[in-house]
């Protein structure tokens, strides 16, 4: 169990790495609107960043499966139902940036820098939100 849980937390930093910095990208590239080089460097930067976002996610979530299927009593608490709504709602956001990554891609952005920088605190809310969970376990 401790070596999944050790691997599960690798992953989590991973998946949060690509979540805090590409919307930050997305910030960027808003910024250097006009520039068609730059466009396809921010693009180049946002897909290879998602694609290493997407292993992340797939690892963490496959290595806390895997721990839940070891331990299923967890899945009667109820910081753990908490916890794993809040993390639904990172694959939302996780989905959202592939969503943001196309758009950008395809020339057909429509979120304004102040938008993105807002969105770009969505991951850190989460992310205190689910260590309080785990940590605290307050249900």
């Amino acid at each position: 169990m401790l070596w999944l849980k050790a691997f599960h937390i690798v992953f989590v930093v991973a998946w949060f790495a690509g979540l805090f910095y590409l919307p930050r990208l997305f910030v960027y590239h808003v910024q250097a609107q006009g520039d068609a080089t730059s466009h396809e460097r921010f693009v180049t930067m946002e897909r290879r960043l998602l694609g290493i976002t997407h292993v992340g996610a797939a690892l963490a979530l496959a290595f806390g499966i895997a721990m839940l299927a070891l331990a299923p009593g967890y899945l009667a608490l109820g910081w753990m139902h908490a916890k794993l709504t809040l993390v639904a709602l990172l694959l939302a956001v996780h989905f959202s940036n592939a969503m943001l990554a196309r758009a950008f891609r395809l020339g057909r952005n429509r979120r304004s820098e102040r938008w993105l920088r807002l969105y770009n605190e969505l991951p850190a809310l989460l992310l205190i939100a689910i260590v309080v969970l785990v940590v605290v376990k307050p249900f």
